[in-house]
């Protein structure tokens, strides 16, 4: 049945937005991670989502899911520092800090916590429509 479609399609975004919430985790507690070169130290993990939008089209009923295409690595520079006390400094003295903005994460959270808590709206209110509709067959 079409109107059960509904539950699908939230709780596809309702995982999206939990893998979102996980990464944004991951990010803000390896924020202050530092290395001895920039390939060794922690970057940024972000999610990428797709639409599930060619199959919507194709039953032609206009309802997408969520799809997760997979996670990418940040692009920004590792933060190079001059502390040569530092024991993870490299022979030249330098050390590496991760690439994570913690300001934008922190909003990356707010956002995804949103998405989850209006995904769960959609639910309930679907939910709440149909037990409408069956106490009105009865």
């Amino acid at each position: 049945m079409a109107s059960f479609s509904i539950f699908d399609i939230a709780g596809s975004g309702m995982n999206a937005q939990s893998l979102r919430l996980n990464l944004v985790a991951s990010n803000i507690s390896n924020a202050n991670s530092v290395g001895n070169s920039a390939a060794d130290v922690y970057k940024s993990r972000q999610p990428v989502f797709a639409a599930e939008l060619n199959n919507a089209m194709d039953k032609q009923h206009g309802l997408s899911k969520v799809k997760v295409l997979g996670i990418v690595e940040g692009n920004d520079a590792p933060v190079m520092e001059y502390a040569p006390n530092h024991p993870m400094a490299n022979k030249d003295g330098y050390i590496f800090k991760s690439n994570v903005n913690t300001v934008e994460e922190m909003a990356n959270m707010m956002s995804a916590s949103r998405s989850y808590q209006n995904n769960i709206e959609v639910l309930n209110t679907a939910k709440q429509m149909m037990l409408q509709t069956l106490k009105m067959g009865q």
